[in-house]
């Protein structure tokens, strides 16, 4: 069975082509807590909320990825990890909450065996909940995704391109 993660800033297109992936592939997708909870606690959250973000997502990847196994599924894709919400975490508070950052984040061990990173290439939708609009920011986003998966020595594979052409090049990376 192959972990695949979606990894990238907000408005790259990460729950749609994980979506369509899925159905693609015929496989399970595990949907962003993230979003969940601040559609229900809103986006001024802290440090703390963070940490319980990245280890309920952990949690439900994890379980995911343990029904796939058992169905002795090919795939399992998981919308995001807590990758991204360390990347996140670096965002909205940079050095002033690296301590507290490091506690959780630096341990995580649960990679995929694949991370699509989703290029900035596509416009900035507005569905507010969303922070980073300004080309400036999604630079420094994206910037701080490539470091983040670098870091870490895990395999990711850059996915560009607008429609039909992002899909293809993510199941083509996907499928290699």
């Amino acid at each position: 069975m192959k972990r695949i993660c979606l990894h990238g800033p907000e408005s790259t297109g990460k729950s749609t082509l994980g979506t369509r992936l899925a159905a693609e592939l015929g496989c399970e997708i595990v949907p962003e807590y993230g979003r969940a909870y601040c559609e229900a606690h809103g986006t001024d959250i802290d440090i703390e909320a963070l940490v319980h973000i990245a280890r309920t997502q952990d949690a439900m990847n994890r379980a995911a990825a343990a029904r796939a196994a058992e169905l002795r599924a090919g795939f399992v894709l998981f919308d995001t990890d807590p990758l991204i919400t360390a990347v996140w975490s670096d965002m909205m508070f940079g050095a002033a909450e690296k301590y507290k950052r490091d506690a959780y984040f630096d341990h995580f061990s649960g990679f995929a065996d694949l991370y699509l990173l989703l290029d900035i290439d596509l416009p900035f939708v507005d569905d507010g909940l969303r922070v980073y609009a300004q080309p400036a920011e999604r630079q420094h986003f994206f910037d701080l995704c490539i470091s983040e998966l670098e870091m870490r020595g895990v395999r990711h594979v850059r996915i560009q391109g607008v429609g039909e052409a992002r899909f293809e090049a993510a199941k083509a990376a996907v499928l290699a």
